[in-house]
């Protein structure tokens, strides 16, 4: 992303990230894949500073997004000395990640009801020792 690119959130954006994290995404980690949704290749910095969270945040957020594989870090060289820039891009379209998502909940949800079916057939066991 080029210096004069003005990247916000916007309404939209933040009415995602609201529901992102209903379903389970922690605040930080909504914030900067909504920003990455973008489709921008971005540093921690711009990361900051688009997501409006603070450098800890985002580092803990791209590390939790790197473990899922939905994001992908890369080193560039600075003309300047020192280390490299670290940009991070999406590593799998927004369909994928929305849909690994969904996959989690359902998940979650299919265990949750076992475990209700479990409890009536505990009960009902229960019951006919009585």
């Amino acid at each position: 992303m080029g210096p004069d690119t003005v990247v916000h959130l916007s309404d939209t954006d933040i009415e995602i990230i609201d529901i992102l994290t209903d379903v389970g995404l922690k605040s930080g980690e909504a914030r900067v894949l909504v920003v990455l949704f973008k489709g921008y290749d971005l540093t921690s910095r711009e990361l900051e500073r688009i997501s409006d969270l603070r450098q800890p945040e985002v580092s803990i957020a791209i590390n939790q997004l790197i473990k899922r594989s939905w994001v992908y870090v890369t080193s560039h060289i600075t003309e300047k000395k020192g280390r490299p820039v670290k940009v991070y891009s999406l590593q799998r379209s927004i369909d994928e990640i929305l849909d690994q998502i969904k996959s989690e909940i359902e998940g979650d949800y299919r265990r949750k009801i076992e475990v209700i079916e479990r409890v009536r057939v505990m009960v009902r066991e229960a019951k006919e020792t009585e």
